[in-house]
């Protein structure tokens, strides 16, 4: 009788994180772990092996340790959940997030790394990545990715963090108005 039943989370009742902000978090979450895993980029295989348990141990690890944040959602004041259960997603939840998140930037280094040699290829191995991020455009009341309703999590704004972005922005301003000057 009880087995079919589910927890629906109300998403209304957490703040939604902006897909900017959710962009931003990635790249400098993705752009670490490529940086890391180039010094072994004699061979792209070799490169992936690097990639691949970097990105669980920066994605899954660290956000289990540091309450739900990896270093790019901390520099952006992101937080992972279970909205079922507000607090921060079970292991085994993340793993399978990140799994999917991983394995589509890997596919997407080697695309980036094809360049503009085949851009073909390019575009079919990006594609993996780029239709589970853009799930989140065509959700407008949640911004729910294909890895968010996979593994039932949600990101959230927070006030725990670096807010780079919010300093960025402020460093700009001051020079846009010293520059009217």
């Amino acid at each position: 009788m009880y087995d079919d039943y589910r927890l629906e989370p109300d998403y209304r009742r957490y703040p939604k994180v902006p897909l900017e902000r959710r962009a931003g978090a990635f790249a400098i979450d993705f752009l670490s772990v490529w940086f890391i895993s180039s010094f072994f980029a004699s061979n792209l295989f070799f490169q992936w092996l690097v990639f691949l348990p970097t990105w669980l141990i920066l994605r899954v690890l660290i956000v289990e340790k540091n309450r739900g944040q990896s270093l790019g959602r901390w520099a952006l004041d992101i937080k992972i959940i279970d909205p079922r259960f507000n607090r921060i997603p079970e292991l085994f939840a993340l793993v399978k997030r990140e799994i999917i998140l991983g394995c589509g930037s890997a596919l997407a280094i080697a695309g980036l790394q094809i360049n503009v040699r085949n851009g073909l290829s390019m575009l079919l191995l990006l594609a993996p990545l780029l239709i589970d991020c853009s799930l989140a455009l065509l959700d407008e009341t949640n911004n729910l990715a294909f890895h968010d309703r996979v593994a039932e999590t949600f990101l959230v704004q927070t006030e725990r963090g670096f807010s780079l972005d919010l300093r960025l922005k402020k460093i700009f301003g001051q020079i846009q108005r010293s520059m009217r000057k």
